[in-house]
């Protein structure tokens, strides 16, 4: 039975309950006044449940779906502003022992090049991307207990924090490894990561079991009972995600909120990033293989609707899609995207041969960090480096107070100016250093506080003359 309470997998994330969902928003999507009651809901800015979220993506009216978007676009500004936290994803292996039928790691694939980075390689990686003006990584790696044990992640971390390359500084590393044990979640924590995120792929029980044929990954319970493992060892923020395209987009939609559900009522904090890749072309994998793709409309969709029926969350799209993709649904709820990205174990430092490759996934979007945060500023969003809230102790129900309660910008807005400045003064081209002051200029009369303004501003010249890591 449905129970979001309950820290069983199949009770939180209930088969029946989606399905009952499905029937509900079908039978609903052309119920207007219905409908129209979920959007007056939705202007409350606390958020919907799983099922008046799945009439909201149900409906086929035109009209209120551009209703949707609109609102979606209003949320996102009132929770995030115009600001768009940048970061990237280090992969530091790619040996696995799961069979994954959607990912060239899989154990199976002969001819795919296996790597493991040393800790040298990895401080070379590091410098590169600090050089880019990086400060937030998400590290990667592949499910092998021999290969990649638990101390080899906390090694990884403790070398990434300690590479200072000229003005450059990793501030914040994100860890995204297979489901773990609580123990192996608390040493996580006490190496300060930032948010530990872990796809659930689908929700879809006999789905899952049949795209994990093989290794521990197979284990549905215990993979979607992580981010309650996670939380227990000690861990405030956790990022959520599925991978679109395996299984129909309602049933994932419909659970992936489930979730967020269950993580409120059992511990009080939501999920800090929901992501949303869908599966794209790698290696030997064909995503034509797999018959619930998306389009981008249905995609746009989607991202409005998790965004109206969970306002507080974070939402990450990366280099997976297409820059035209990423403009088109960074204003109706995105708040991170990747810049710059390889999805390759190495390549930052030096590319790597096309006899070589190790690519988790194509990268749709090829253009540099600098041309993506010239790309942001025209379009008037900040490309934000702040990793503040992190490193103040703003993070799990701390964070989610503030954030709720639309206080966050108080802070986050002059912490993405700031660290803008840095970029701007250490790692930019001409014109992108032109844009950036420009619009550095515009927003500062964005920032309601006189004093904070001031602050910012007097911060602003202080990195000018070589000062740095200024936060509120």
């Amino acid at each position: 039975m449905y129970n979001p309470r309950s820290l069983r997998a199949e009770e939180f994330i209930s088969d029946e309950e989606v399905r009952e969902t499905l029937e509900y928003a079908e039978k609903n999507k052309d119920n207007t006044e219905l409908i129209d009651r979920i959007l007056e809901k939705a202007k409350q800015r606390k958020g919907l449940d799983h099922r008046e979220a799945s009439v909201l993506l149900a409906c086929s009216d035109k009209k209120k779906n551009r209703e949707i978007i609109e609102l979606a676009c209003q949320i996102k500004k009132d929770f995030y502003g115009n600001r768009i936290v940048m970061f990237a994803p280090l992969y530091l292996s790619n040996y696995c022992v799961n069979g994954c039928v959607y990912c060239p790691y899989h154990l199976k694939n002969k001819h795919i090049r296996r790597k493991k980075l040393s800790m040298d390689e990895i401080r070379g990686e590091v410098t590169a991307l600090q050089d880019m003006g990086h400060k937030r990584l998400a590290i990667e790696s592949g499910e092998d207990p021999e290969m990649n044990p638990i101390e080899y992640i906390l090694e990884s971390i403790r070398t990434i924090y300690s590479v200072k390359h000229k003005n450059g500084a990793i501030r914040r590393v994100n860890v995204n490894i297979a489901a773990t044990t609580v123990e192996n979640y608390r040493k996580l924590a006490d190496a300060g990561i930032g948010t530990y995120i872990l796809f659930q792929e689908t929700y879809n029980r006999e789905s899952y079991e049949k795209l994990h044929p093989t290794g521990p990954k197979h284990n549905y319970a215990y993979h979607t009972e992580a981010m309650d493992r996670a939380m227990e060892g000690g861990i405030d923020d956790v990022g959520l995600g599925v991978l679109f395209g395996l299984e129909l987009y309602r049933y994932e939609f419909a659970a992936l909120l489930m979730h967020a559900e269950h993580l409120e009522a059992v511990h009080g904090v939501g999920p800090h990033t929901i992501s949303v890749p869908r599966i794209k072309k790698a290696d030997d994998i064909d995503p034509a293989v797999f018959d619930n793709g998306i389009s981008d409309d249905i995609f746009e969709k989607i991202v409005a609707c998790i965004r109206i029926a969970v306002p507080y969350t974070g939402m990450i799209i990366s280099t997976r899609e297409t820059a035209e993709c990423r403009e088109r649904i960074l204003r109706c709820g995105i708040s991170q995207i990747s810049g710059g990205s390889k999805t390759s174990v190495g390549g930052y430092c030096e590319p790597e041969p096309e006899d070589e490759k190790s690519e988790q996934f194509d990268v749709s979007d090829t253009r540099t960090l600098d041309e993506v945060v010239n790309w942001l500023m025209k379009m008037d969003c900040i490309p934000s480096f702040c990793t503040a809230c992190y490193r103040e102790g703003r993070t799990g129900d701390r964070f989610m107070e503030l954030c709720k309660n639309q206080q966050i910008q108080n802070c986050c807005h002059p912490n993405a100016l700031l660290t803008l400045k840095e970029y701007l003064e250490d790692y930019a081209s001409e014109d992108t250093k032109i844009t950036g002051e420009k619009l550095i200029e515009k927003e500062l009369l964005n920032i309601t506080s006189e004093k904070v303004r001031e602050t910012t501003r007097n911060r602003l010249s202080e990195i000018s003359r070589g000062g740095r890591d200024f936060r509120f």
